[in-house]
């Protein structure tokens, strides 16, 4: 008899894996450019997925290689580097709520694009998710005048990449199976972080003698293995044991592990910001309630 607590243990495991990941995100920084860092996760990642899922691409339909392609870019590669472009200037916190967008850009490019209809209740929950969502910047720009919160724009653009992404997979790769669709995604992608890598000024004596440079490198390791290659299993593995819903409800837990951590790192986060986070997350809950 399975046990239905498993499922749970999985939630819990993978909300604080990737509610960890935008605070690595941060320290990674600290020794490593965005565009060093984003190389870094991709090629580490696709190193891992590609050891343990290449016998699995032999199974994939030559149709569906153009979606991997796309899915690749707008699900793992481009996002790679905005997040940490956007973490250049603002708070890991900030950034790991505004990533709770993603349900809600899921049903407006489903709606708009891919023609998914979408409830009442689901249109209430985007209004208010999008409202949280900017007295959630407006706010922090007055808090912290010295950080440039339009670089906001590089995670609300990643929450739509992630968006398009999940309605491509369920439209057109709803029949690969999920270790699959990661090792074709890297396929595509680990060669352009190489070059992206060897064009960031990684491979100079001046980085090589930075003394953060061990630390950095030991978080965004961290941050590929667990947060992008292991958290990829362990989600497709909650999906099979309980239902896509359930799944998705990792969005509401992965911001307060996230908020957590920047609050021991002494990031600043005010009491509207957290009313307005509190908006973002019931507008995700909205849209994804059921009647």
């Amino acid at each position: 008899m399975k046990n239905p607590n498993v499922k749970w243990i999985y939630l819990l495991i993978l909300s604080v894996i990737w509610g960890s990941s935008f605070i690595l995100i941060k320290k990674s920084l600290l020794g490593l450019t965005p565009y060093q860092l984003g190389a870094l996760r991709t090629i580490i990642t696709g190193i891992l997925l590609l050891a343990f899922g290449f016998n699995k691409l032999k199974a994939i339909p030559k149709s569906k290689w153009k979606w991997l392609f796309i899915s690749g870019l707008l699900g793992s590669f481009i996002p790679a580097f905005f997040f940490a472009i956007a973490e250049t200037e603002i708070d890991s916190a900030v950034a790991s709520i505004l990533n709770s967008l993603v349900p809600l850009n899921t049903i407006l490019l489903g709606f708009a694009i891919f023609r998914i209809t979408s409830t009442k209740r689901q249109v209430i929950g985007v209004i208010i998710g999008f409202i949280g969502t900017a007295i959630l910047i407006l706010k922090g720009s007055e808090l912290n005048p010295s950080q440039n919160y339009l670089y906001a724009g590089f995670v609300i653009a990643s929450t739509f990449m992630y968006a398009a992404n999940v309605n491509i997979i369920k439209r057109y790769l709803q029949d690969v199976k999920p270790l699959a669709i990661a090792a074709g995604n890297y396929v595509f992608i680990v060669v352009p972080a190489l070059i992206v890598l060897l064009f960031s000024d990684f491979f100079t004596a001046e980085t090589f003698n930075n003394p953060a440079l061990p630390k950095a490198l030991m978080y965004v390791s961290i941050l590929a293995i667990f947060g992008t290659a292991i958290a990829k299993v362990i989600f497709f593995k909650l999906v099979q044991i309980s239902t896509p819903v359930f799944a998705s409800s990792v969005t509401y837990i992965m911001p307060i592990v996230a908020l957590g951590w920047g609050i021991l790192d002494d990031e600043t986060f005010s009491f509207i910001q957290g009313f307005a986070a509190l908006l973002v997350l019931v507008g995700v809950y909205l849209s994804h309630k059921r009647k």
